[in-house]
């Protein structure tokens, strides 16, 4: 291949002499594609074998212990100039000691341990060569960048991650100046560098922009039309592709990505970075400007043939989109990695250029690297024996029983499908696709993709359930109002992780579901208090065939009720809620999980002599109005409790009640919702504790209204 490549080149040369006769700087320039074919020879005959470093011998030695290793090097690294006259052989150390501190960190906290591990080397060369926090490095998705925060002045802190008042678990502005642009979703990073590159542009600056996309988020629409965008508009920005085969690849088998890099794979990926043969590129570009006809087809593709010939079928999308393609490139291999940024960094010539980095996800940690799916997310864990420190909790998650319940329904009825965005464990549905693996699909990180390929699979009369976590939903939103509700599709929506999520934080709260889902005309919207009641509602939902609906549970395990038999559940009307708890003076109508705070509400203010009345409203829309006509006259006080933001349930109920003219009179109504402000990461009872919702919360609320203060002192203090 490489001889195919210089000989084209040669020819190149030879025909530019023949055809353009007079003499010029232009033509003097073509030189280089002689001196290109030279300088591969030359290369090919100087590669020598692979000169194994510390961190090659990491899963060999299997020297994990429970105590923090020593680093005595990564201990003089407080920031990334501290690396800048660092050996290649220290730097290697570096490597060695920041694997090992990153798993022992984790083990103490839990956390994203396989995809950090996998960019050790990488983000250990991209500090090295680059002057972070001038240069931006984004990170997508954010939870491969906890070596990047370990050095960048917050190794220290990584004993608070992901806990409350701690670090976050992925890349956030407000945290640090090198965090340069926040991503707990994935697939941002490239619009967001091309903008921060054509915005340095703007003001003169000139500094260096790098993408870092990996971990699956090359399969987001996002960042092609980021890609596309970039061809287009020029801007020098670096595009770092981790490939750790959860990325979608024109090189990739259904295997995974064909095997990396060899000894010749690394001399042409240097050959392919040096300044020759980019500044050849724009050689080309300025012959295409004067010259047309045959000369104008050789020189617009000698360079995508050249490197094409080496680099084989993975380049050609990418050179399609605009962007100069380099790879594969071994992500383990420090040599390899500092030439080719030092070279890409130091070329004086425009365009975005995308670097194809081969990684292995978990690598260093033999764990972690023969199961990368269960050390993806961590718990707890032993760094010696990799075992996790999970609890055993005596009811299933909430994600699993709707597996289970979906499962039951796909039993009885072979229409029923599933969709999910390339979270099958995270949803449940790895469970469903052992059943039923010709009715489940992957459509990978594609939310809006999955919303409309449900849309049309209802077309053809299938029920398709869309499992989809609440706030990935958000990345689809016209996709639910244009393409399914507007035409009343029988999509089914099922939203994992609605309301806070813990550890997760902000980016992952499932927040704003009820408020964008209910005010869609067509759609029914409903919420379980408890796993039982999930288990009806997936029945429910798979009874609806002439319009969308939309159910939402959270992160977390079931309370613990009595399951239906056989997992069947059983349908519910729409639109009718239940009374719980009949009581007087005071009615807590609660949607969702918050109907077991408000339960545990009424036992606090029971034991100080008040009975209070709790209805579980089920749905948001339709609302059930006979239900909320009865208890708000029949009350004092009406208190509407759920774990969304304003503009939900007890917006709906409120509208419903202003309209009605049940608010004209002596009625006291009060809504209990999420604060109008993001809520940072913590555990689960310090979020809720933040968030006014605990109940606590909700028996002091109801012990103010009635000018019962010092009661409501009372057991918000206990």
């Amino acid at each position: 291949m490489a001889v195919c490549a210089s000989s084209f080149a040669a020819h190149f040369n030879q025909t530019v002499s023949r055809d353009i006769l007079k003499p010029n700087s232009l033509t003097s320039q073509f030189s280089w594609s002689v001196d290109l074919q030279t300088q591969t020879k030359q290369k090919l005959h100087q590669v020598k074998k692979k000169t194994p470093g510390v961190y090659a011998s990491l899963a060999e030695k299997g020297e994990y212990h429970s105590e923090r290793p020593p680093t005595p090097l990564l201990d003089t690294i407080n920031c990334p100039v501290h690396m800048k006259n660092l050996s290649i052989k220290e730097l290697k150390q570096v490597a060695d000691e920041l694997r090992l501190d990153l798993i022992f960190n984790v083990s103490k906290t839990g956390g994203h341990l396989g995809s950090s591990l996998g960019v050790v080397e990488l983000t250990v060369a991209l500090h090295y060569v680059f002057n972070t926090p001038q240069d931006k490095i984004l990170w997508d998705v954010g939870h491969q960048a906890y070596p990047h925060k370990m050095l960048t002045g917050r190794r220290d802190k990584m004993s608070t991650l992901r806990q409350t008042n701690g670090l976050s678990g992925f890349t956030k502005r407000s945290e640090s100046e090198y965090d340069c642009f926040g991503a707990g979703h994935s697939s941002t990073s490239i619009s967001a560098a091309l903008g921060m590159a054509v915005g340095r542009d703007l003001k003169g600056k000139k500094n260096h922009v790098v993408a870092v996309i990996g971990d699956g988020a090359m399969t987001a629409g996002q960042a092609y039309e980021a890609m596309n965008n970039a061809g287009y508009l020029d801007s020098d920005m670096i595009v770092i592709l981790n490939d750790n085969k959860q990325v979608s690849l024109p090189t990739a088998t259904l295997d995974g990505p064909i095997p990396p890099v060899g000894a010749l794979s690394r001399a042409l990926s240097r050959l392919q970075s040096n300044r020759p043969l980019r500044e050849l590129r724009e050689v080309a570009k300025g012959v295409t400007k004067r010259i047309g006809g045959r000369m104008h087809e050789l020189a617009a593709k000698v360079d995508e043939y050249a490197r094409g010939m080496i680099s084989g079928p993975g380049s050609t999308l990418f050179e399609e989109l605009g962007l100069y393609y380099i790879g594969p490139v071994d992500g383990h291999n420090l040599d390899d990695l500092v030439s080719i940024l030092k070279e890409v960094k130091s070329t004086q010539t425009t365009g975005p250029v995308l670097i194809h980095v081969i990684t292995e996800k978990g690598k260093g940690y033999p764990y972690a690297e023969k199961a990368a799916d269960k050390y993806h997310g961590v718990a707890k864990f032993d760094p010696a024996t990799g075992k996790q420190f999970k609890a055993r909790p005596t009811t299933q998650s909430y994600t699993t029983y709707f597996a289970e319940a979906l499962i039951a329904e796909a039993e009885a009825d072979k229409d029923i499908v599933a969709i999910h965005a390339a979270m099958g464990g995270g949803t449940g549905l790895n469970l469903f696709q052992h059943h039923f693996p010709a009715r489940c699909f992957d459509v990978g990180i594609a939310e809006q993709h999955a919303v409309t390929f449900a849309a049309g699979l209802a077309c053809e009369g299938l029920k398709p359930f869309c499992a989809i976590y609440s706030s990935f939903l958000q990345r689809a939103y016209d996709q639910v109002v244009h393409d399914v509700d507007l035409q009343k599709l029988p999509v089914k929506f099922a939203m994992d992780r609605g309301g806070l999520v813990g550890a997760d934080g902000p980016t992952h709260c499932g927040s704003f579901d009820v408020t964008f889902m209910a005010c869609l005309p067509n759609m029914v919207v409903m919420a379980p208090a408890d796993e039982a009641e999930l288990f009806h509602m997936v029945a429910t939902a798979a009874t609806i065939n002439d319009r969308p609906c939309c159910f939402r549970y959270p992160r977390g395990n079931g309370v613990g009720v009595k399951l239906p038999p056989g997992n069947k559940g059983t349908p519910l009307e729409i639109g009718k809620g239940r009374i719980l708890i009949e009581g007087h003076r005071v009615a807590l109508l609660g949607y969702g999980t918050a109907v077991q705070s408000c339960l545990a509400a009424a036992a606090l203010v029971e034991a100080r002599g008040l009975h209070l009345t709790v209805a579980d409203a089920r749905f948001c829309k339709p609302l059930d109005q006979a239900l909320i006509r009865s208890l708000a006259k029949s009350h004092e006080v009406l208190i509407t409790v759920e774990e969304g933001s304003i503009g939900g349930f007890g917006s709906h109920v409120a509208q419903f009640m202003v309209l009605d003219g049940l608010l004209d009179g002596n009625l006291k109504w009060r809504p209990m919702v999420l604060p109008d402000r993001y809520i940072e990461h913590g555990s689960p009872a310090d979020q809720l504790a933040e968030a006014g919702l605990t109940p606590a919360h909700i028996a002091a609320t109801v012990f103010n209204i009635l000018g019962q203060t010092r009661e409501a002192l009372e057991v918000i203090s206990c």
